[in-house]
């Protein structure tokens, strides 16, 4: 099963970095032309997720709403003063999963493979499996 793992240096406490192109190049190596895909990111204060890549603003959009549905002035009792970055991380989940065909990620027309910082900034990591089959 390829396996692999790769770096992401986020530089704002809140971001959407675009990991397609990474992802696609990491998958083509593996010579796999039909599976799964699985991305997994080890961290408790950064997301990975799959919507919209064509429109910048999207991005902006998401993080401001999801800013305003996050408060920073609840009376969190973790030390370190990131559970804002803990509960944003939960909206959007740790992993994503994506379909392999023919060699590419069968992802929709619009759609782009995000790592989402919340407490940046950050070295990331991701870690990614194909599954082939």
């Amino acid at each position: 099963m390829p396996t692999g793992e790769f770096t992401v240096a986020t530089t704002r406490r809140h971001e959407m970095i675009d990991l397609t192109a990474r992802v696609e190049q990491e998958v083509a190596a593996t010579g796999v032309t039909e599976g799964v895909l699985v991305l997994y990111n080890p961290h408790t204060t950064a997301g990975i997720t799959i919507n919209e890549g064509a429109d910048p603003d999207v991005r902006r959009d998401l993080l401001g709403a999801i800013e305003r549905i996050v408060p920073r002035d609840y009376p969190y009792r973790h030390a370190e003063g990131n559970s804002p970055a803990h509960l944003m991380t939960l909206l959007t989940g740790s992993s994503a999963t994506v379909l392999v065909h023919r060699g590419r990620l069968r992802l929709g027309t619009w759609q782009r493979i995000f790592l989402c910082e919340y407490d940046g900034p950050r070295n990331r990591r991701v870690w990614w499996r194909v599954l082939a089959g």
